[in-house]
Formats: C-alpha cells, sequence, structure tokens
C-alpha cells in the first residue's frame, strides 16, 4: 500500500510572491516558506487572515532564502501557535532576522498613521519574532539531516542570494525537490546554482519562465552606458535597489568600473540602512561567493566601497543628497518603489529630464515600479501627481531570478527521472508559458497547479 505523500500550495500561484507549501506525510506535516503576498489588491488583508491549516499540527518549516515573499509571515505562523521547528542555512538565519526586524519597524509606523487607520495593525511584534528565532536550526549546505525517522533532507546553493537553498527531501524512496527561487548564474558574487540530476517531483519557480534576460556581455556593458551617459549628460542616476543581493551587486559593479577608470568618479550614496545592514552580512560572510571574487577579497580589494561612496542613516540625511550638485548616483530602497526612500527620490526626480531611473530587477503588477516601467506621463506618489520626464532604463540580466532559457536548462538535467515538475512563483502568463516549453521541449509532466488543492506524489 502507497504510503501518504502530497503537497497543497496555499501561495505562490497564481502569484510571484506569497510563498506557503504544505507536504504531508505519514506522520509528519511540513512547510515550506511562509511568505508575504505583496505586490497586489488587498494584499494587505490577504496577509492578515488566519492560515488555512492547523497551525498547530505543523512539525517544521523549511525557508528556502531571506526575501520576504517567502519569510514575511513567519513571525505571524508563530504568534498564531506554531510552535515547531524552522531550518535554513545560518546566512538565511541572520539575513531574516535583519529583515524581519525591518519589517515590524514599517509595520509599527504605520499603525501609528493615523490616515491608515485602525485596521492597518501590525502582522506581529518583535516578541513574536523572538520566539521564531528561539525555534530556529540552521543546516549547512552538502549536510544531510535526517528530521525524523521518516524524512531525510539536504541543501544544495540555489546561487539567488546569500544563503539560498534548494531542498532535497528523501521520502519513502522518493526525492521532492524545491527549488526555492533558484539564481541567475553565473552572477557576479555568487556561485553558481547546484544541478539537480534526480529528482521524483519537482517544485521550481517562474518570475522569468516567459520571458530571457540580456547577454551577461550586454548587461554589464548597458549598465557602464547608462551610469556614463548619466554623468555626461550632468544628472542624478536613481537605481530602486533590493537590500539583499542587488544593493550589493550594484556596488560591486560600481567598485569596479571606478578602480578601472571605466567612470568618473562622482558622488554615490546608498541611501538604505537595511542596505547597509545586509551589506555588512554580506561582507563578512565571503565563502558564499564565487572563485573570483574571492581571490579579489584575498588580494585585498574591499569590494563594497570605493572613492565618494557615502552611506546615509537618518532621514535629513537622506535630503540632504538633494544638496549635493549632479553628477550623482543614489541607491536607494525599495527594488519596486513600494517604500522606503527610493519613492521620496522618485518624487523630487522624475520631473527632470536629466535623471536616468534604472530598474535592474523584476516590478509586480501593481507596483509603483510596474507603473513608472510602463513609462507614464505621471505617477501619483503620496497622493500627489508627480510628472514623469526623467529617462527610464531597464537592465534585466541583473536579476536574481533564472530565465527561460535556464529554468528549462534547470529541468532538463534532471528530465530523466522527474515525474512531474510543478511550476510555481510567477505570474500566470509565466508559469503556464514555462509549463508548455518543459512539455514540449522535455516531453515531461509539467503542470500549473491549482491552489489549495492538495496532489498526491
Amino acid at each position: 500500500m502507497q504510503k501518504k505523500f502530497q503537497i497543497t500550495f496555499w501561495g505562490g500561484v497564481g502569484a510571484v510572491t506569497g510563498a506557503n507549501f504544505l507536504v504531508e506525510t505519514e506522520k509528519t506535516r511540513f512547510l515550506v516558506d511562509c511568505g508575504l503576498l505583496q505586490g497586489v489588491q488587498d494584499a494587505y488583508l490577504e496577509n492578515q487572515r488566519p492560515f488555512p491549516y492547523d497551525v498547530k499540527s505543523i512539525d517544521h518549516l523549511f525557508v528556502t532564502h531571506a526575501h520576504m515573499d517567502h519569510i514575511g509571515r513567519i513571525c505571524k505562523l508563530v504568534k498564531d501557535g506554531f510552535k515547531g521547528t524552522i531550518f535554513s542555512t545560518p546566512e538565511t538565519k541572520e539575513l531574516a532576522n535583519v529583515m524581519l526586524e525591518d519589517a515590524i519597524r514599517v509595520m509599527d509606523t504605520k499603525s501609528k498613521e493615523v490616515m491608515l487607520g485602525p485596521k492597518e495593525k501590525p502582522l506581529y511584534g518583535m516578541e513574536d519574532l523572538s520566539r521564531a528565532l528561539s525555534c530556529w536550526k540552521v543546516i549547512p549546505y552538502h549536510n544531510k539531516h535526517r528530521i525524523n525517522d521518516e524524512i531525510e533532507v539536504l541543501l544544495k546553493d540555489a546561487g539567488h542570494i546569500l544563503g539560498s537553498s534548494m531542498y532535497e527531501f528523501t521520502y519513502d524512496g522518493k526525492k521532492l525537490v524545491f527549488t526555492g527561487d533558484s539564481g541567475n548564474s553565473p552572477t557576479p558574487l555568487l556561485r553558481d546554482t547546484e544541478l539537480i540530476t534526480d529528482a521524483d517531483y519537482l517544485v521550481v519557480d517562474s518570475v522569468y519562465g516567459d520571458r530571457n534576460h540580456e547577454d551577461k556581455n550586454e548587461r554589464d556593458e548597458k549598465f557602464k552606458q547608462i551610469v556614463l551617459e548619466t554623468i555626461q549628460a550632468g544628472g542624478a542616476l536613481i537605481i530602486p535597489a533590493f537590500s539583499i543581493e542587488r544593493t550589493q551587486v550594484i556596488l560591486y559593479e560600481l567598485n569596479n568600473l571606478v578602480e578601472d577608470k571605466k567612470i568618473p568618479s562622482v558622488s554615490v550614496f546608498l541611501d538604505s540602512p537595511l542596505g547597509k545592514k545586509v551589506t555588512d552580512i554580506y561582507a563578512r560572510t565571503s565563502r558564499d561567493f564565487n572563485s573570483g571574487v574571492q581571490a579579489e577579497i584575498k588580494g585585498g580589494d574591499n569590494i563594497f566601497s570605493f572613492p565618494k561612496l557615502s552611506i546615509t542613516h537618518g532621514f535629513r540625511e537622506s535630503q540632504n543628497i538633494l544638496n549635493t550638485p549632479n553628477p550623482k548616483i543614489i541607491i536607494a530602497g525599495s527594488g519596486m518603489s513600494t517604500g522606503g526612500r527610493v519613492v521620496w527620490h522618485e518624487q523630487h526626480f522624475l520631473p527632470d529630464p536629466k535623471t536616468t531611473l534604472l530598474l535592474m530587477g523584476y516590478q509586480a503588477v501593481g507596483t509603483l515600479g510596474r507603473q513608472i516601467q510602463e513609462r507614464p506621463k505621471e505617477v501619483m506618489i503620496n497622493g500627489s501627481p508627480v510628472p514623469v520626464r526623467a529617462r527610464i532604463e531597464m537592465i534585466s540580466g541583473y536579476s536574481a531570478h533564472k530565465d527561460s532559457d535556464a529554468l528549462v536548462e534547470l529541468v532538463e538535467n534532471t528530465s530523466k527521472t522527474v515525474k512531474k515538475v510543478f511550476v510555481v512563483m510567477g505570474e500566470p502568463k509565466a508559469s503556464t508559458f514555462l509549463v508548455q516549453r518543459l512539455r514540449d521541449e522535455l516531453s515531461v509532466d509539467a503542470v500549473y497547479p491549482e491552489a489549495n488543492k492538495p496532489y498526491n506524489l
């Protein structure tokens, strides 16, 4: 008689965000990721809803990486009664701590803004984070870990952000693999995504399932040209940047351009307190970097620092950036312009035709970043219309996500063993496009799963 082995997709289907997958065996119920739904209408209300399963019955939570769409409801899970064990790499735990602390600070600020009303109460608080960290255990890459007498788990490097993991669960002779978010290898900083070769069941991400990035050389050249052209025009280059990975990659690339004298040395501002905290974690965790970057560091290069780089702290320092003459470069959060200091800069600089606003990653539907990406004549910021006269540029090649061809290649490596591929974590058109490619090109059983429906493995 076949043992119970099933998966239910409670999040991460029909949207890029909100990862939350439940796996059930004969004796064990565990989750992979517990993230926020972001960038969609009524996201706040959806995130406030009770979990659709019995939280107290969950034995474990496995965290693939520290982006908020994968960790943002962990503290709510604990608040609602989860008493199991949380597992991740050491790097993910450290990053998650600073990310969740920042989220709590932001939620607390919003809850005190009268305009938002009482419905905007925080999802959780510092005491919930403390409880989550107290039951959080770390597993290094490549160490087989027996969860109980049923299940063994192995973590592989996903190459997405620092500490990002793919989880290989072995149960009753079957191997179930979650890619989390697989990285856009080769990346400027991190090691390549490791191979998956013997999965029976595969849950794969699909943010860019329907399109490809620029060639890496084209990407680097385009970045250099945008920087140069903005400097030559005497303008400001505004880069909305995610605090994890994107900020560090931008600093690393600018460091190389300045050191190699490929661009003039101009004022560069890292206007992101969270980005600074994350960069400090990256700087002391170089073991996860690729061999080339490790060699640079051993040779004495401080890869995240260069002349005329300033780190701002308080909001007054952020506002004072306006007083620094152009040309200048401002790197600020958030990456999709959903909040943070970049929104303030966009309000001030978008009307200036000498400004370049450079989008360097995916912009979710419903975000200000997505609106700007479509180059409208004006956008609403903080309740006021703002003319968009700035130059809007996009470079997808610095995305931390694999593109369509790379995702097909990832699945191809295990196509001889895989019985079913579940395509998740993408907009529906991206996910369904990738499903069709996998069926047509690899002849694998690929599906775009229904939300809340259990699938037997």
